[in-house]
């Protein structure tokens, strides 16, 4: 039997949302076992309850709920304020998967799943949203067309205006910015960025769809974020400050 990680959880609040008691147990105890505060929910309106009652710091949501489903509780709970989401989803439902990611969610696991690889995406994860001091002493904050990423405050501001972004929305924009002018395929970011080395490379297309649309004066005519064809991405500011 796989054993959990352990003692890494540093009393992060996670909320379980799940209509399988089994599922939201086995999932609770290796996430208590790995140092996590845990919550649980079995429907929609119960995890929107708890969420408001004690902020969760992420949120494990199964897409399918009975009532209200998991794509509605995750737009509701944004709503509320920003908060990480790993979704679950049944095997084979790329469909699924693609709406979850279109409506916020930072990551994403497959039914049938190793609860401890849950335990560790919700470690990735939450790394990634904590403010971190940046090694070299410096500001660390990132500047090109109008955009303004600061890491250790995880914001992001565009003409002096904040941005509403996801963590992985974030993490995605803050490596185009900290490489501008070079070109990076699917593989390659979701490497970088997602720290996996194989997964549904949708990933990384609807991610970059969404921070288009985010970033972008005329997301149907992407400027910043260029696709290159046979290629991948290439975050080019140089073409935005012409003229």
């Amino acid at each position: 039997m796989e054993q959990p990680p352990t003692g890494d959880g540093a009393g992060a609040r996670v909320l379980v949302v799940d209509d399988d008691p089994t599922v939201a147990e086995i999932v609770t105890g290796y996430l208590d076992r790995a140092g996590y505060v845990v919550d649980r929910a079995g429907d929609g309106p119960d995890a929107l309850a708890r969420a408001a009652a004690h902020r969760p710091d992420l949120v494990v949501l199964d897409l399918m709920l009975p009532g209200m489903d998991g794509l509605e509780v995750c737009r509701r709970m944004r709503g509320q304020g920003p908060v990480p989401v790993i979704m679950l989803t049944a095997r084979g439902d790329e469909g699924d998967r693609i709406l979850g990611l279109e409506v916020g969610a930072d990551d994403y696991v497959t039914k049938p799943f190793s609860p401890r690889e849950l335990v560790l995406r919700v470690g990735s994860v939450l790394r990634r949203v904590r403010p971190v001091e940046d090694a070299s002493g410096g500001s660390g904050v990132l500047r090109a067309a109008g955009l303004v990423a600061d890491p250790g405050a995880r914001r992001v501001t565009k003409g002096g205006a904040e941005l509403a972004l996801t963590v992985r929305e974030f993490d995605l924009l803050a490596f185009f910015l900290a490489h501008p002018g070079r070109a990076f395929a699917r593989e390659e970011l979701m490497r970088e960025v997602w720290g996996w080395d194989f997964g549904d490379l949708s990933t990384v297309t609807v991610h970059v769809r969404r921070l288009r649309g985010k970033v972008e004066d005329d997301p149907a005519r992407p400027r910043l974020i260029r696709t290159v064809w046979g290629v991948g991405y290439r975050f080019d500011p140089a073409t935005t400050e012409e003229g």
